[in-house]
């Protein structure tokens, strides 16, 4: 029935919008911003109709939610960096129907989910920054899942994506596209350094380990990441604990996906953290949730499997 046509890791750093204005940062990020064009416009060729966005910027203590709301309208200002983000007008059509069916293939695999259709909650960030580029007229509908997750395991994660694609493909009526919104490794610089750190990574340790786990999603080496997944959440201080990576992995099959990926934008550093815009190529899914499980390694503090 339904289809993903189009997956990716995407990045949302706020300085993307700092580059639209006049001042000392207009133009820095303007390779990321072509890089969002670029996806939004695979997924105009592709039939995309919905974007689902795993937002590291949407806080949950409890469960798996989706901000399903017919439309969003607003102006919005950060809480975390309003210096950044101040006063950013937006405005897109949600999806409901969409949202519940999400929520609804979730939760007959046991992952409780619960879709917001009749909500006053708004967008985070995560899901306003990309749509900023890939969706100014509107073109797509817009769904935005939790995705900094405090007390969630990873593999729960995984398989929320691996039902989502499910509940898609099962039982909607359409095409849609799964945003993996966050950065790589996530510490920020120290305060008072943020301008000394703009256009730079916190540590040589961190940069060296973004570009070997970019080396290995190009090379497809996916048993593996999966593996190390929750170490390079907990030491790489991964954003929203890398839930959005682990949602979509498990849509695109965990360890058994076999894809490299295509680096859209390629890696840049921003306040001390790891950014990139990649397409992960839609792959077969493994045909039944018990073929994502936990691997092997312990529960880290930060990074649960």
């Amino acid at each position: 029935m339904g289809k993903l046509a189009l997956a990716a890791k995407i990045t949302h750093v706020p300085s993307m919008y700092l580059s639209e204005l006049d001042g000392p940062a207009k133009g820095k990020r303007q390779p990321a911003i072509d890089g969002h064009l670029e996806i939004g416009r695979r997924c105009r060729e592709a039939g995309v109709d919905t974007i689902v966005v795993f937002d590291t910027h949407w806080l949950v203590n409890a469960g798996y939610h989706i901000n399903c709301a017919p439309h969003f309208e607003g102006l919005y200002t950060s809480n975390e960096l309003p210096h950044f983000i101040a006063n950013m007008t937006y405005a897109y059509d949600g999806n409901p129907e969409l949202g519940r069916i999400l929520a609804d293939g979730a939760n007959a695999h046991g992952i409780t989910t619960m879709a917001h259709a009749a909500t006053s909650l708004a967008l985070e960030y995560g899901t306003l920054v990309p749509m900023r580029y890939m969706n100014a007229d509107r073109h797509f509908k817009v769904v935005s899942v939790s995705a900094l997750c405090t007390s969630h395991y990873l593999a729960d994660s995984a398989k929320l994506g691996w039902a989502f694609r499910r509940a898609v493909e099962d039982h909607y009526e359409g095409t849609v596209a799964f945003f993996a919104s966050g950065s790589l490794s996530h510490r920020f610089a120290q305060n008072g350094t943020a301008d000394e750190y703009r256009d730079r990574m916190f540590s040589p340790f961190l940069e060296r380990l973004d570009h070997e786990v970019i080396q290995m999603w190009e090379h497809g080496e996916w048993p593996d990441f999966c593996d190390m997944l929750p170490e390079y959440a907990s030491k790489g201080h991964g954003e929203g604990f890398m839930h959005d990576t682990a949602m979509l992995l498990g849509a695109l099959g965990w360890n058994h996906y076999d894809r490299g990926v295509e680096v859209v934008t390629p890696f840049f550093p921003s306040s001390g953290t790891g950014q990139i815009n990649a397409i992960f190529p839609v792959a077969p899914m493994p045909s039944a949730i018990d073929d994502i499980g936990r691997p092997r390694a312990a529960a880290l503090a930060g990074g649960r499997l």
